[in-house]
């Protein structure tokens, strides 16, 4: 009797049977738009490759799932030490809420979109045709993913370059906001005389140890915004500065 092979062997020949793969001219494009000509070009195959372009069986290992954890900390990192470097006057609870700025899916996204690399991103034809290409949560989860192929082959320094070209526009705002964007919204809405924000879960989806989470800020029925991220309060931050960002503009 034939033994079955493991599961991981199993997700493994899985995702070979079935290879994405990019053009030529899409990854020379896509290279000269990085700053980076990558010895291993199935790993920055892999950073474009959605889950819906695979098997369900191949997900883990065949698309840009584990590149986007590991490209998270990359950039949390580079980020950290951009600020710890730049604003040496700044205590730790000024740099944290900065940091939140520019570690979250939406500027992830926006720095994707900056770099005009959703074009490239490779999914399922019923994915595409539903704007897969320009979801928030597809280009944050694409940015994240590319972080995490430039660092591992080129190293810290190529990431770093990528990082500082594609989240240049952000690094550019003055973001005078030091506060917490929730601290922030319900002072802006006690100032307007209106109910304090309310947070509530849309949608919690992922594994355990990577968890998705989906939180929609309201004020009253007027106003409302959602945000998303691997944690719960990083979702809710990211929510609260999206419609902070649209009742109260100025301060940017």
């Amino acid at each position: 009797m034939k033994q079955a092979r493991p599961k991981r062997t199993r997700q493994r020949a899985a995702a070979k049977q079935v290879r994405p793969d990019l053009s030529k001219a899409a990854l020379d494009e896509i290279q000269e738009t990085l700053g980076h000509r990558f010895s291993d070009p199935d790993l920055l195959v892999r950073a474009f490759t959605h889950p819906s372009a695979l098997p369900e069986s191949a997900h883990g290992l065949g698309s840009n799932q584990r590149l986007e954890f590991l490209g998270d900390r990359v950039l949390g990192l580079v980020i950290a030490e951009r600020l710890f470097s730049r604003r040496m006057t700044e205590r730790e609870g000024s740099l944290a809420p900065r940091l939140n700025r520019l570690v979250n899916k939406r500027a992830c996204a926006d720095a994707a979109a900056h770099m005009g690399l959703g074009q490239y991103v490779i999914m399922s034809p019923y994915e595409i045709s539903n704007g897969g290409r320009e979801r928030e949560s597809t280009l944050g989860d694409l940015c994240e993913s590319v972080i995490a192929a430039v660092y591992l082959d080129g190293g810290l320094n190529k990431a770093r370059a990528f990082i500082e070209k594609a989240f240049a526009p952000q690094f550019q705002q003055r973001h005078d906001r030091v506060k917490d964007p929730k601290t922030l919204l319900q002072e802006w809405a006690q100032a307007e005389g209106l109910d304090l924000p309310k947070y509530q879960t849309l949608k919690r989806s992922g594994p355990d140890h990577a968890p998705r989470f989906v939180v929609e800020v309201s004020i009253g029925p007027d106003y409302s915004e959602t945000g998303e991220d691997r944690s719960k309060q990083n979702a809710e931050r990211a929510a609260a500065l999206k419609l902070l960002d649209r009742v109260d503009p100025a301060d940017d």
